[in-house]
């Protein structure tokens, strides 16, 4: 006799809400991209960065030539995420934090799930400390979640050193995987309430927490869902 596949439960944004905020969770954590809306930010800021000739043609085409080969899994996440800062070296910060914000003005903003900001808002109404730890770089990251009112002190993320406001290809953070763990013990934080992610490169940050709270997994995600028994939960733009 088979056994019956196991699936994962689906929660409703009421339902989702409503889990959250009885937990009245003092710390929450969140991903960002897939998370706190759709795509990636990261890879298509890379893109753009191209497209807008911010970028040289030998940065270009090496990057390209990384990025194939990451998305034939010869090359780490890990990896792929620190050089795609390190190509800017060079390039003045504040060039790359002008062409972050016109680039998630025009082209991210529009994803952002509403039903995020509002959980997040009722969260800080309620006095939670949130704090935003991503595998993207702090250009667009910073930028991205002030529309969440979330300041640049609470974000983990992706960045490499500036010296005398000149980018370096000196990483100081790759929050991914068991990194994204590290950065938020680093800061100070070991077991958070409450943390929200879409990927399975969230999952050990997911592990640690008081409840974990998968948002629009992928794949990988709702399989470890399903194992850990953690209910999972669709933004209405990206419902099944």
């Amino acid at each position: 006799m088979s056994t019956p596949l196991r699936t994962a439960q689906h929660l409703t944004t009421a339902e989702f809400h409503a889990s959250v905020l009885e937990l009245s969770p003092t710390v929450a954590v969140f991903d960002c991209d897939g998370t706190l809306w759709s795509g990636d930010a990261g890879s298509t800021f890379m893109k753009w960065t191209i497209e807008t000739g911010l970028l040289s043609r030998d940065a270009t085409d090496w990057l390209d030539d990384r990025y194939r080969l990451y998305k034939r899994g010869e090359v780490s996440e890990l990896a792929i995420c620190g050089e795609m800062l390190q190509v800017y070296v060079g390039l003045a910060e504040s060039e790359l934090r002008q062409s972050a914000a016109e680039f998630f003005r025009t082209r991210i903003e529009r994803n952002i799930f509403p039903e995020m900001q509002e959980l997040i808002a009722s969260l800080q109404a309620r006095g939670a400390d949130i704090w935003a730890v991503s595998s993207t770089n702090d250009w667009v990251i910073e930028e991205g979640v002030r529309r969440f009112n979330i300041p640049s002190n609470r974000v983990l993320s992706a960045r490499v050193q500036s010296v005398d406001g000149i980018v370096t290809n000196t990483l100081i953070d790759v929050p991914t995987d068991q990194g994204k763990v590290v950065s938020l013990a680093n800061a100070g934080i070991t077991v958070p309430d409450a943390v929200f992610g879409n990927s399975v490169h969230d999952a050990a940050m997911l592990a640690i927490a008081r409840r974990a709270f998968p948002v629009n997994p992928t794949t990988a995600l709702v399989d470890r869902s399903i194992t850990e028994g953690w209910p999972v939960y669709y933004p209405a733009s990206v419902r099944p």
